[in-house]
């Protein structure tokens, strides 16, 4: 089964936990499964940044993104934050490949909003490197950082960049492991839940009625663009917990798993 992993930057910034992801990933490589991973590395974006006296700055919850923030993305998100991931792969076992969408112009951009700066909209996406890496056995590592054909850089929302991928590779699933339980419902005097199961219509629900806000109304967002591009299913799963890829392969219900319909 062909499957896009994608990787929330918290869950990578402890080694404890990024080595543990990555057995995860390497024993389902192992078992057959054609896997493709996408991160972000956030967090560590703001550290680096703000180590260096530069104030990070949001706009609808997109980081604003000067010249000099383009150089810390390629630092960050295609340098430390990839290929410390690429190496606790390779450790345990996975033959990973360091890439970032600018390679091969395999995600193409443009710009979203000149106040933004260098801040992307995914317009394309071209699979062939990442058939050619996982048709030989290799796992692809893709940063979200993507490029166009006039040599920009752009950086570009990591949830964005894992539905380009996914739709283009032809995922079945494409799995968000994230720092949460999954998606929650409304509160009906019980406390919120996570929904276990979630259609389109569902999704759009929650969104309209103001149950699914920030964060996680943009995840939800990319999932609904993703079962429109053709992947089976979409599944938004807390990456802390035990075998959690294991797990979601062998059918267990945890976290949120989305569909187009039931």
């Amino acid at each position: 089964m062909k499957l896009l992993v994608k990787l929330g930057g918290t869950l990578l910034d402890s080694g404890d936990s990024r080595d543990a992801l990555a057995r995860q990933i390497a024993a389902v490589r192992a078992a057959g499964h054609q896997v493709t991973v996408v991160h972000g590395g956030g967090r560590q974006m703001t550290r680096y940044l703000a180590d260096r006296g530069v104030e990070s700055r949001f706009v609808g919850g997109l980081r604003v993104t000067s010249p000099e923030t383009v150089d810390a993305v390629l630092k960050v998100f295609a340098g430390s934050v990839n290929h410390e991931l690429v190496a606790s792969l390779n450790c345990a076992g996975a033959l990973a490949v360091g890439l970032s969408g600018i390679d091969s112009l395999l995600v193409e951009a443009e710009q979203m909003d000149p106040a933004l700066g260098a801040v992307g909209r995914v317009t394309r996406s071209n699979p062939a490197l990442l058939h050619l890496l996982t048709d030989h056995g290799y796992v692809p590592v893709v940063a979200s950082v993507a490029g166009d054909r006039q040599g920009q850089i752009y950086n570009v929302n990591a949830d964005q960049m894992a539905v380009a991928c996914a739709t283009a590779f032809g995922a079945r699933q494409l799995i968000f492991l994230t720092d949460v339980d999954g998606v929650l419902d409304g509160d009906n005097g019980g406390g919120k839940k996570v929904r276990p199961t979630l259609t389109a219509s569902e999704s759009r629900h929650l969104i309209a009625a103001g149950v699914a806000t920030g964060g996680m109304q943009a995840k939800i967002d990319a999932a609904l663009s993703a079962l429109g591009g053709g992947v089976e299913q979409v599944r938004i799963a807390p990456g802390a917990a035990p075998s959690v890829l294991e797990r979601i392969l062998a059918g267990e219900q945890i976290g949120t798993r989305m569909v187009e319909a039931i």
